[in-house]
């Protein structure tokens, strides 16, 4: 099949057939019935009519694009060759939460009508490749027991009468526009089959298969009476498989994509791996305390994100108009840990695949990656490529085949919106992939949305160089943190009316919190604990059961006085002036990650500094031996020089609290 597109892509000539049939003054367009390809190296010219099912160029040659031709047009130079169809896609291009939908194992010669409005219906002419034919095949010899053979209806590329497989004719063409120039009169056409309910079709894929090969078109008069007389059987087929589908699947599942089921018997398939359903219900909440718990977790969603509706218009205005549009960009996210980067983004994300649920934007694909979880930079080449296609490739492969994808035009191509957290643990040498990052959403044909999150504000200009700086634009959102009060208002929120708490011990917690570090997460996390330590207690220390300030007390002493704060309480001079030394390297460098070298430089000043006999070479790689044996420090194994990479095992705020307190 590649071998035959890429001969067609070999010096094409595309011209009219015959004078114009309509004209529109208003828009300054002729319209034409057909057009004629004329390929170098063959003596006829391969013809292309309305109402003809052909092929577009595609990224993938074994695979072109399938479409029916509605309209061509050219505006008042003629130079400029329009065509308008209907798309058709294959099962590789059905989204994989849908696939399963179908019920069966799809023909891979199998294709689907699809309406959407994210797509182009108009197409550059000369992008047309030849036609492929649409008809019903009817076997010499019937593959099926007596009483059970049917009409076949197929799509083939490349024909061939022993890889057909049996499905009832679904083909659900839309009906031509009025606004359409006649089809053309040359020959018989296919007639199309009943169009259902468009309620029912929209945004439907009906299963097909085809037969044919890169002609003409042209329908012998047997296969047009054959086609006319099946289309009253397969109309009434597919009232009675959609009503089948209506009262098995549900209104849910039809929702979202509408298959009438084959009345044959379905293949058994393996068995796939699969989480046990449960014997019983979960447990309920058993009081008020149980109750807040569960709300207060970090990992339960709230209904509505509050102290963030600034922030979470800008960020909903912004991706919003580039899935409209169809363009893309890139917006740098930025704020100290536990100020909602992420969850905004992801109640932005939300909303928006609602609007477009509802046809109210353009369909697009949401993509996350996480820097923390990957073991090398480049790994996010290969996650994309995986998210994106189910295709698993090298970083350097997946790096090419990316590039491809969004440097090709393509006429059907979706919006993909890719959240990056965590950007500054992308960060190499070179800095090839954060360029790449920032550079794609920069082509014309690309439709890519970049947002990336770090907790650095000043990232791009600390550790970034110029050309991908550039790249990554001025459009910027700074998270501030959380003041005591939008602490409070947070906590509140998540109660949602449950009488947990006393009001002095929600603004001591509240008051705690925003003086250190404004971490909404490190709030949620003692006030969970300061309830586990009210349960426990019982009513000895509060009678009215509710958790009061002596338990929000002793859950800060727990929170601020763990076993790695009294480590670095009990840590020597020198080693606290380590740590110190590698929390101020941390915050130039704008990284989680500094090597020996870097980190012994900052300590030799800060000895300086406080009067201390600065440590030697050997001497600082003992104390930070000594760190890394108690864990506060997580090492590099396999190295120990000058460029040891050294990380931080407790966070930032527990080491400056363990110091100040100190």
């Amino acid at each position: 099949m590649s071998r035959y597109i890429t001969r067609l892509r070999m010096r094409r000539t595309y011209k009219w057939n015959g004078r114009p049939v309509g004209e529109d003054r208003k828009l300054k367009r002729q319209y034409y019935e057909s057009m004629s390809i004329s390929v170098e190296g063959k003596t006829e010219d391969a013809t292309v009519s309305l109402g003809q099912y052909i092929l577009i160029e595609g990224d993938d040659d074994d695979n072109p694009f399938v479409a029916q031709l509605l309209k061509l047009y050219t505006d008042d130079s003629g130079k400029k060759k329009t065509a308008v169809l209907q798309w058709f896609v294959r099962m590789c291009e059905v989204p994989q939460s849908k696939r399963k939908l179908l019920g069966r194992d799809p023909h891979p010669q199998e294709i689907f009508f699809y309406q959407d409005r994210s797509c182009d219906n108009e197409v550059d002419g000369e992008t047309i490749l030849g036609a492929v034919q649409v008809g019903i095949y009817v076997p010499v010899q019937d593959p099926f027991p007596v009483g059970k053979s049917r009409d076949i209806l197929f799509v083939k590329l490349l024909w061939d009468t022993k890889s057909f497989r049996a499905l009832d004719p679904e083909l659900m063409q839309p009906s031509q526009s009025p606004k359409s120039p006649p089809p053309s009169s040359r020959g018989p056409q296919p007639r199309a089959l009943p169009t259902p309910d468009p309620s029912v079709m929209k945004r439907a894929m009906s299963g097909i298969l085809t037969r044919g090969s890169m002609s003409t078109g042209k329908m012998s008069s047997s296969e047009a009476e054959s086609l006319h007389s099946a289309s009253k059987l397969s109309a009434a087929k597919a009232l009675s498989a959609k009503r089948r589908s209506q009262a098995v699947s549900g209104p849910q599942v039809r929702k979202k994509l509408d298959l009438c089921t084959p009345a044959t018997p379905r293949t058994p398939r393996h068995a796939t791996p699969s989480i046990p359903s449960r014997t019983a219900p979960a447990r309920k909440p058993g009081n008020v305390l149980e109750e807040a718990r569960a709300r207060l977790h970090v990992s339960s969603v709230p209904e509505s994100l509050p102290c963030r509706e600034q922030e979470f218009q800008d960020i909903y205005n912004f991706v919003e108009s580039k899935v409209i549009d169809g363009t893309g960009g890139c917006m740098y996210i930025s704020g100290v840990p536990g100020t909602g980067k992420t969850a905004t983004v992801h109640e932005v994300i939300r909303s928006l695949q609602q609007s477009a649920e509802q046809d109210e934007i353009p369909h697009f694909r949401f993509i996350e990656i996480n820097g923390m979880k990957m073991t090398d930079p480049h790994q996010a080449y290969v996650q994309i490529l995986q998210k994106l296609t189910d295709q698993k490739a090298t970083p350097d492969h997946a790096a090419a085949l990316l590039e491809k994808r969004f440097s090709a035009p393509a006429p059907k191509k979706e919006t993909v919106v890719l959240l990056v957290d965590e950007l500054d643990l992308l960060w190499t040498r070179k800095q090839n992939v954060m360029y790449n990052l920032f550079d794609w959403p920069t082509r014309r044909n690309a439709r890519l949305v970049v947002l990336t999150i770090a907790n650095t504000m000043d990232l791009p200009e600390r550790i970034m160089i110029n050309r991908v700086a550039s790249r990554l634009g001025l459009t910027r959102m700074s998270f501030q943190p959380y003041t005591f009060k939008q602490l409070q208002q947070i906590i509140t929120s998540r109660l949602n009316r449950v009488k947990a708490f006393e009001e002095d011990a929600l603004q001591l917690v509240s008051r705690k919190v925003a003086a250190l570090s404004g971490d909404a997460r490190r709030c949620l996390d003692i006030c969970r604990r300061a309830t586990e330590i009210c349960e426990h207690s019982g009513s000895q220390k509060n009678s009215s059961g509710l958790v009061g300030m002596s338990h929000v007390m002793e859950a800060l002493d727990e929170m601020f006085s763990s076993s790695y704060i009294s480590a670095i309480r009990c840590a020597s001079v020198q080693e606290q002036l380590f740590l110190r030394a590698v929390i101020a390297e941390f915050r130039r460098l704008g990284l989680e990650e500094a090597t020996f070298q870097q980190v012994f430089v900052q300590h030799q000043a800060l000895c300086r500094v406080e009067g201390l006999q600065p440590a030697n070479v050997s001497e600082g790689l003992t104390v930070c031996q000594r760190l890394g044996s108690c864990r506060l420090l997580l090492l590099e194994g396999s190295r120990l020089d000058l460029f040891l990479r050294i990380r931080l095992n407790v966070s930032q705020d527990d080491v400056l609290y363990a110091l100040k307190a100190d």
